[in-house]
């Protein structure tokens, strides 16, 4: 399986030569940022699978549950690409707005609903948790 993606202005493009392990709507704070304030969609595969090109910027920071985590960016055209936890270095989470076919990435949980705002759009039919769930892979 190969699976390919990059940025809005095409200066980071990417690879995955692996199966996704599962896809999620998140609503934690930080993805609202991400999301300009609705929720992101991340998909997950393993880290060794990802081949990037081009340059990529990284914001290093101290999640909720208090492992560093990388948000990795363009810096040409400041598309949100990967996220990553220094807890997991063998997971990356991939934006599913920036694959070439995102009609793969179909969510299959919602999470962090306890920081969605009142008025979030929220799939009825899919399961939610209210934070983090337990690790994926």
């Amino acid at each position: 399986m190969e699976i390919t993606g990059g940025c809005l202005c095409r200066a980071v493009r990417y690879t995955i030569r692996a199966a996704p392990i599962v896809t999620r709507t998140c609503w934690c704070r930080v993805c609202q940022y991400i999301g300009a304030g609705s929720a992101t969609v991340n998909t997950c595969f393993p880290s060794e699978a990802l081949e990037v090109t081009g340059e990529l910027r990284d914001y290093r920071m101290i999640a909720d549950s208090g492992n560093a985590a990388h948000r990795r960016f363009c810096p040409v055209c400041g598309t949100h690409l990967f996220s990553a936890s220094e807890a997991r270095p063998h997971l990356v989470f991939v934006r599913a707005g920036t694959l070439d076919e995102p009609e793969m990435a179909r969510p299959s949980l919602t999470i962090w609903t306890a920081s969605a705002p009142s008025w979030a759009c929220i799939d009825e039919r899919l399961p939610r948790v209210e934070r983090q769930p337990p690790p994926a892979g």
